[in-house]
């Protein structure tokens, strides 16, 4: 039975009870980005786990789920508050790192991931956080240029 297109959906926060749900959407984000490799998606799913588990427990972590009335979580959203430097563009003491951005397929192009990611970026407002980043997949990037992200000149090395 496929969902009803008329479900209406409640926000709701993450709680450390979901760690499990945010692995679970982020391995299907990167299979969806094209990375079908088991053992890289079970590599990541194992050493982000921990890592988020604790980051949900000191609130460093912070996620939203759109929920349908039977409690199906239909899509997600999450924010990692990051210690920041003070600098030109930003005297604050933290940045929003938006991540792990997910609609199960069946939810798909009803506003969920819009929705979410206003609610994530009304909350850096609200705690007066001057930049959010994320890194954006091909399907993702037309909403997040929509909402007014733009590319920046930032370089990575890996080591």
């Amino acid at each position: 039975m496929s969902p009803n297109p008329s479900e209406p959906f409640q926000i709701r926060p993450a709680t450390p009870a979901d760690a499990e749900t945010i692995i679970q959407h982020r391995r299907a984000m990167f299979f969806d980005m094209g990375y079908r490799d088991a053992a890289w998606l079970d590599g990541v799913a194992a050493s982000f786990l921990p890592w988020v588990r604790q980051k949900l427990g000191t609130g460093e972590y912070l996620g939203w789920f759109a929920v349908t009335g039977d409690g199906a979580i239909a899509a997600g959203a999450g924010l990692w508050l990051l210690d920041w430097f003070p600098n030109q563009l930003d005297r604050g003491s933290l940045r929003g790192y938006i991540l792990n951005v997910y609609t199960e397929p069946d939810y798909r192009r009803r506003g969920l991931a819009r929705r979410l990611m206003q609610i994530t970026l009304d909350h850096c407002r609200e705690q007066e956080i001057a930049i959010a980043t994320l890194h954006a997949s091909d399907e993702g990037r037309p909403l997040y240029e929509a909402l007014g992200f733009k590319a920046t000149n930032e370089m990575r090395m890996e080591l």
